[in-house]
């Protein structure tokens, strides 16, 4: 008869536990997806200097490819050689914010860097 009540006390007390596992595995997730973006980002703005003199639309290709989340605070560097053959290099820069306010709202610096060889 006492072991009827046993079950729901350790579920009781291993549920915080498990939930916050769970939450730590999706702010992994989220972090690694907004560093993926990052990157990618970073490979469209340095395709876009690569072939383009004008620094502003390899910035304006970085914007485009990121998110509304990041869009407008995203630091973007572009440095370009103005010789066919020389390095077209564009560096983002985000702070993501994590999201749980378990982790007391903490934030991560992302950084994405993409180098192309200078095409016109």
């Amino acid at each position: 008869m006492r072991d009827r009540g046993s079950a729901v006390v350790e579920f009781a007390l291993v549920l915080p536990l498990v939930f916050v596992v769970v939450l730590g595995v999706v702010e992994v997730a989220l972090v690694a997806r907004a560093q993926l973006e990052v990157g990618q980002a970073a490979r469209e703005g340095a395709r876009e200097a690569a072939t383009s003199p004008e620094p502003e639309r390899a910035v304006d290709a970085v914007r485009a490819a990121l998110g509304p989340a990041h869009r407008d605070t995203a630091r973007v560097s572009v440095v370009r050689d103005h010789r066919v053959g020389g390095r077209a290099e564009v560096v983002v820069v985000i702070t993501h914010q994590v999201a749980a306010p378990l982790f007391g709202g903490m934030t991560t610096r992302l950084e994405g860097r993409a180098v192309m060889r200078v095409e016109r």
